[in-house]
């Protein structure tokens, strides 16, 4: 007697083939995708080793999906698991808005904090503190140590005839018209936008009453601020600016040059650094021994105390000074008073 084939059920097989049944292939199937995900459970929780000891920084560039960002942070061992990574965005809702700049994931982050830093675009801050009387090209060489920007693409756009007219700036440069102070500024600005945001602060920082004080003596924004960045330049005490403005005052209304030693440091390219007789020979305009009243712009940052100064000399018939010692200078009112005060520091430094 012929026996009736069984059903595929009673057989417990898969057609044509021998091992486990469908039940025993599905149940392996769960098992592995439930360790799969505890795996990438446990991943995504834990820090990696490259976090565990110090906070690391990263750029993440713009333009890149999640799937590419996974891989970079992946590749720099701030994840432990790119396909986490991945889940755990789509998990979220951030697949598609993650945001590229510059991050600084703190030491003991899982990938959970560092998705949450890319979701909310928490990008590093940069501190740069441009001081009173800094110069275009130490900001520029700032911002090139800080990796921000070039200093060469900072000069040139400092030098832009374009960026100037759009900043209404009447010179060749934006010297002396960045405020000093601290910014914060970020990886992925351009020179345009750090330099607009310093000479917006500096016409936020001049105030209506400075500037009502400046046309009174027949200053423009220009020349107030060329007049007070050399007075920046010359002063160490804050208190003695007003006394130094005196002295530029006194010697305008005389028709006698000012005789700026910064003046002619900025003409010759040596910011901050002695002069010899030679330097004061160059024919430049911005050197104060050849050409009188005020050089064509700024030649350094002026801070307020400066441009307050400049606006409100001293009530003194000043006419020369000379630095006593590194902080400090001797006023004189005639100029045989003024050498005597030359040949004793003459003298002391010889000492």
């Amino acid at each position: 007697m012929m026996e009736r084939p069984r059903s595929l059920k009673a057989w417990g097989h898969f057609p044509g083939g021998s091992g486990p049944t469908w039940r025993t292939a599905l149940g392996l199937a769960l098992v592995a995708g439930v360790l799969a995900l505890l795996l990438e459970g446990w991943w995504i929780l834990s820090v990696p080793g490259a976090l565990r000891a110090s906070p690391r920084v990263v750029e993440v560039p713009a333009h890149k999906g999640t799937v590419e960002v996974a891989g970079l942070l992946d590749n720099a061992g701030l994840i432990q698991s790119r396909v986490g990574f991945v889940l755990l965005a789509l998990a979220r809702g951030s697949f598609r808005s993650l945001k590229a700049g510059e991050y600084q994931i703190p030491q003991g982050s899982n990938t959970v904090r560092v998705l949450e830093l890319l979701e909310g675009g928490r990008v590093l801050q940069h501190l740069v503190m441009f001081p009173e009387g800094g110069t275009l090209d130490e900001l520029a060489h700032q911002l090139d140590g800080e990796r921000l920007a070039s200093a060469e693409d900072v000069l040139r756009v400092g030098k832009d005839p374009v960026f100037l007219k759009t900043l209404d700036i009447p010179a060749d440069s934006v010297e002396g018209y960045l405020f000093p102070d601290t910014y914060q500024f970020v990886k992925g600005m351009t020179p345009e936008e750090i330099l607009a945001r310093m000479v917006a602060r500096m016409r936020e920082k001049i105030s209506p009453e400075v500037l009502t004080e400046a046309h009174a003596r027949d200053l423009t924004m220009h020349q107030l601020l060329t007049l007070a960045s050399i007075i920046e330049r010359e002063a160490v005490e804050s208190s003695e600016m007003p006394l130094i403005s005196a002295v530029f005052w006194n010697r305008i209304r005389r028709d006698m040059p000012l005789q700026a030693d910064p003046t002619v440091q900025y003409a010759v390219g040596k910011d901050r650094k002695r002069l010899t007789r030679e330097d004061l020979q160059a024919d430049s305009p911005y050197n104060t021994y050849r050409r009188q009243g005020l050089p064509p712009g700024p030649i350094a940052s002026p801070g307020r105390l400066a441009i307050r100064a400049a606006v409100r000399p001293a009530h003194v018939k000043y006419l020369y000074f000379v630095a006593m010692d590194d902080r400090h200078h001797q006023f004189s009112t005639n100029l045989a008073d003024h050498n005597a005060a030359v040949a004793r520091y003459r003298l002391v430094r010889a000492h």
